[in-house]
This record gives structure tokens, C-alpha cells and sequence, in this order.
């Protein structure tokens, strides 16, 4: 019996192991679509009911498109996020991941700017596998990043 358990929670630990690397290449996956200024492939990561709060909240893909458009202007300012945290629910539909972003762009003089704050996203698993972002907050905006940030995102894991 006491084999049994120990197979029974080494399965479940490797499926949250498989899961959390899913959402982690999932929101890898997401900034890379901003990074390309890819709208159509930043608005398949959103949840049918996603929210992003920022000073206000954007409720909904067209929206939320709408309020990042400067994003996927050429001339417009750049975003990079990775996570350094990426957490299942038990019942393995709801994440959360949590890491570093980074805004590069010019300001009004044309002057390089580089901001830095930390991203929050809530992941929900679609009954075919794939995870949504349901909400997404930012927060720190303007903070010192850390070497451990700095680290995080220059990270490229190996999400195909």
C-alpha cells in the first residue's frame, strides 16, 4: 500500500510538474508575440473573459488590443516579460505566474527610457489543454530591477 501512495504522488507531482511547464512556455510564448508585435498571436492567449488591470480595468480582447496597440507599432515602444514564478491550482485550471517586465522606448525628446516593474497573469486551462490569461496585472511600475530580475528576463526557455 505504501508503494501505491508513493507512485499515486509521484504521478501527481509530475503532472503539476508538466502543468507549470506549460503555463511557464505559455507566457513565454506571450511576451514573444509582443516581442514579434504580433497582435493575432497575443489575442489567442486571452481569455474569452480576461481582464488586465492597470489603472483601469480592460475587460475583454478587443480592449485589452485596443490599450496595447502602441505595442505592435513599429516605432512603439518595446515590452519583455518572463515569469520567475508559475503556481497550479490542485485541480490544475487556474495558474498564476509572476516575473519581471521591462519597457524600453524614447521618450518625448527622443531620448532612450527603460522602465521595469512586475507582471502578474492568471492562467485558466480550456477543456482542450490550452491555457488562456483570465487576468493580468502589472505593478512596481518604475522599480529598480535586481540582478535575479535582470537574470529572469534574459532567460529563453526552451518553449517550441
Amino acid at each position: 500500500m505504501y508503494a501505491s501512495l508513493l507512485i499515486a504522488a509521484g504521478l501527481l507531482a509530475s503532472a503539476a510538474d508538466d502543468a507549470r511547464r506549460a503555463v511557464e512556455c505559455a507566457e513565454v510564448s506571450f511576451s514573444r508575440a509582443v516581442e514579434r508585435r504580433d497582435l493575432d498571436s497575443f489575442t489567442r492567449f486571452l481569455d474569452d473573459e480576461a481582464r488586465f488591470v492597470a489603472g483601469e480595468v480592460l475587460r475583454g480582447s478587443e480592449e485589452i488590443a485596443a490599450a496595447w496597440a502602441p505595442y505592435f507599432e513599429d516605432d512603439g515602444p518595446e515590452i519583455r516579460w518572463r515569469p520567475a514564478v508559475v503556481e497550479i491550482v490542485a485541480g490544475g485550471t487556474l495558474a498564476l505566474s509572476r516575473g519581471p517586465y521591462r519597457i524600453r522606448g524614447t521618450d518625448p525628446d527622443g531620448n532612450a527610457t527603460e522602465s521595469w516593474g512586475t507582471f502578474n497573469s492568471v492562467w485558466r486551462r480550456q477543456p482542450e489543454g490550452a491555457w488562456t490569461v483570465l487576468f493580468d496585472a502589472g505593478g512596481d511600475h518604475g522599480k529598480v530591477p535586481t540582478a535575479e530580475d535582470r537574470q529572469t528576463l534574459e532567460q529563453e526557455p526552451d518553449c517550441r
